[in-house]
């Protein structure tokens, strides 16, 4: 989540600078990402009033009724079996692929549980619907009422947890006929050390730098205050935008006609109206991105990666990352800011000697969003801070890298 910017600097483009990691003892990257995506894997699942076809599990018969808002929806729900990564995870972040036809919505919803057996309530991660004619896509923070707490997008435990569910909500205004339905859903479950490990060495994209098109975030200063204000806010949709350019899939023009005339990149506004989160008040919500994706793209879901050789096999499938990462002053040479607390680029690349090729939104033009990143800095502001986090955006000409070593 996030995508604050604390200061502007004159950062070079293109710039490599090379500095020496600091070693630190190896400690354990747990990373465990489960989904659901197909047919037979969702048909395990147990369904109410939901039916499993064609690879989406879809709204077919109202299994009860509530109000939201004002208004009264019926609902269906569809509920995963319990999944155990083999080690006690502190964090979740669920992802999802759905369609929300008309006045509908989704709901996804974890709980877990403990070496003892006890089980977690049911805790919100999110109301999402594509459009927000109808319903406002929103979070629920807080929730801190047993094992876990929901921060944003992240569900967090103090104390580990063994397993976890998913149940997937979809609901429709009541009297109508419409059918939300999904495609994929899943969740990255993760237990990671505060620390960065040592810098990885280059791996199999060394030279791999992809043609991914560079959009400015910051040239959507002042544009609509009710989605975040632009400029500094706007790292998240402005990244996502840039690899459905890569891949040819941003919405069509039509779209975003409300858009006024004379805005650069104006799919970039539409991206960062797609993806506001109503409660937690920005565009930086990581599951509300790859779900604004996947529908355009074919596919996407956000998981955390060990190191940068990970992100390399994704390069060298001609498939590029956007990443979270947080960084203090002087932590990352040849940025275009200074500091942040939070922030989403693009990896597009790697130079023949390792160092990471980035489109960084955070640039005043479209014409210094490509730099050149020191490995180890870079792994420093993305490994401890979000624990690797990306979102993987893809069609279907590029699958993911072979032999996943459980996060993909």
């Amino acid at each position: 989540m996030s995508c604050y910017v604390a200061a502007v600097t004159t950062g070079t483009a293109e710039t490599d600078v090379a500095t020496t990691a600091t070693p630190v003892a190896a400690q354990a990257r747990r990373i465990d990402y489960h989904q659901w995506d197909s047919t037979a894997e969702l048909a395990a699942g147990r369904s109410y009033g939901v039916t499993v076809a064609n690879g989406r599990a879809a709204f077919t018969t109202s299994a009860a009724r509530r109000k939201v808002g004002r208004t009264t929806y019926e609902t269906a729900k569809w509920e995963s079996g319990w999944v155990s990564p083999g080690f006690a995870f502190t964090q979740l972040v669920p992802s999802w692929s759905a369609v929300t036809p008309a006045d509908s919505f989704v709901e996804v919803r974890v709980r877990g549980r403990n070496a003892a057996g006890t089980l977690s309530s049911w805790d919100l991660m999110g109301r999402w619907a594509l459009w927000d004619t109808y319903t406002k896509r929103t979070t629920d923070s807080g929730q801190a009422d047993d094992l876990a707490s929901v921060d944003v997008d992240t569900w967090k435990a103090a104390a580990g947890l063994t397993s976890w569910q998913v149940r997937v909500v979809l609901g429709r205004r009541a009297g109508t006929t419409v059918r939300p339905s999904f495609d994929t859903v899943g969740a990255v479950a993760s237990s990671l050390p505060t620390t960065a490990p040592a810098t990885s060495a280059p791996g199999v994209a060394r030279g791999v730098v992809l043609d991914v098109p560079r959009y400015s975030q910051m040239v959507h200063r002042g544009h609509f205050p009710q989605w975040g204000n632009g400029g500094e806010a706007w790292c998240s949709p402005t990244s996502t935008s840039m690899v459905l350019g890569y891949y040819e899939k941003l919405p069509r023009a039509a779209s975003y006609n409300w858009v006024p005339s004379g805005h650069t990149d104006p799919w970039v506004d539409y991206a960062a109206r797609m993806t506001y989160d109503h409660d937690y008040d920005g565009t930086g919500n990581w599951p509300f991105n790859t779900a604004y994706a996947a529908p355009l793209a074919g596919k996407a879901f956000v998981t955390r990666l060990r190191d940068l050789r990970e992100a390399e096999r994704f390069i060298k499938a001609g498939i590029p990352l956007v990443a979270s990462v947080t960084f203090g002053s002087g932590e990352l040479d040849g940025a275009p800011i200074s500091s942040t607390a939070g922030h989403l680029l693009v990896i597009a690349g790697f130079t023949d000697d390792g160092d990471v090729v980035v489109n960084d939104p955070a640039a005043s033009t479209r014409a210094g969003v490509r730099r050149t990143y020191d490995r180890g800095q870079f792994e420093r502001a993305w490994l401890p801070r979000s624990g690797g986090l990306v979102y993987v955006i893809r069609d279907a000409a590029h699958p993911l890298p072979k032999r996943s070593p459980g996060n993909w």
